[in-house]
């Protein structure tokens, strides 16, 4: 498998200086005279990794890796309506009563991010799991009426 890389790389390097630019795959596997899409593979297999800190641009002040993105960073666009969401879902809870209020926050893992059942939520206010669905469902209707949910709208998508 290496002697067909460095084959297909010295060919296309040839390739490279006969046709004054890079050369088609399908001129690379004509010349080594195997199909295309074995050149496709070999291609893929071979290529070489790029440092980073390559100096890109006229002036090479800028690397490759200032353009590539960190997914563990949240895009801040991101992070502020994030933050503008929850400020909001707290003012709309605010108008619910204590119970109510930690009721969904259990239930749907507002604060942790784990959501619990209605079981574990009745063990913990010590009533049964029918109550709670009770008050889970109160709750839910009354953020409904036009006054509260007109709040949290603009995050529906």
């Amino acid at each position: 498998m290496v002697e067909t890389i460095n084959k297909l790389i010295r060919v296309s390097r040839q390739l490279l200086q006969e046709l004054g630019r890079e050369p088609t795959h399908e001129e690379i596997a004509a010349e080594l005279g195997m199909p295309v899409e074995r050149v496709r593979e070999i291609s893929k297999i071979s290529q070489e990794p790029v440092s980073l800190e390559t100096p890109i641009g006229e002036e090479e002040d800028s690397h490759l890796g200032d353009f590539i993105q960190d997914d563990n960073v949240p895009v801040p666009a991101d992070a502020a309506a994030f933050t503008l969401l929850r400020e909001q879902l707290n003012e709309v809870l605010d108008t619910l009563t204590e119970r109510e209020q930690k009721v969904l926050k259990l239930r749907f893992g507002l604060d942790d991010g784990r959501a619990r059942t209605l079981e574990e939520v009745g063990k913990e206010f010590n009533v049964t799991r029918e109550r709670i669905r009770q008050i889970e469902a109160k709750a839910l209707r009354k953020l409904r009426h036009p006054s509260r949910s007109r709040k949290l709208k603009d995050y529906l998508d």
